[in-house]
């Protein structure tokens, strides 16, 4: 994680409170991903959908990320846990790197621990972001 701000949606603060609320009663309630993506809430900005930046990852976002050691591109849409299908591109918010890119910014690095160790990753697109897009309440 970093000290950099993050932005979040109104609604998907709201909506990702709740999956955090909910995975409590399930296996997830012992997940160390569950505390950092609440520790990424904990320091977002909250904004309106309408005053989001179009250069930010908000949820149902597709986003284009560089591996900074090797240099390998990946595309991702940013995804509740339901909807989650990696063989399509659909990372989790509770992935290691989909708690890792909400929020941020084209052009930012994050770092992160994923399972075979830590990654350095660029953002170098987004693809769709879905309130630029003018869908505020998806």
């Amino acid at each position: 994680m970093e000290n950099k701000p993050i932005y979040l949606t109104q609604f998907d603060f709201e909506r990702l409170n709740k999956l955090i609320i909910e995975a409590q009663s399930t296996d997830y309630r012992k997940s160390e991903y569950l505390e950092k993506l609440r520790a990424e809430i904990a320091r977002a900005v909250i904004v309106t959908p309408q005053d989001i930046p179009g250069d930010v990852i908000t949820m149902n976002s597709i986003v284009c990320l560089k591996d900074v050691e090797t240099g390998e591109e990946e595309t991702y849409t940013l995804v509740f846990p339901e909807d989650a299908n990696l063989q399509h591109g659909k990372l989790s918010v509770l992935a290691p790197i989909g708690t890792a890119m909400l929020g941020y910014q084209v052009g930012d690095f994050f770092e992160w621990d994923v399972p075979a160790g830590k990654r350095r990753l660029q953002i170098t697109k987004i693809l769709y972001q879905p309130e630029a897009s003018g869908d505020f309440d998806r």
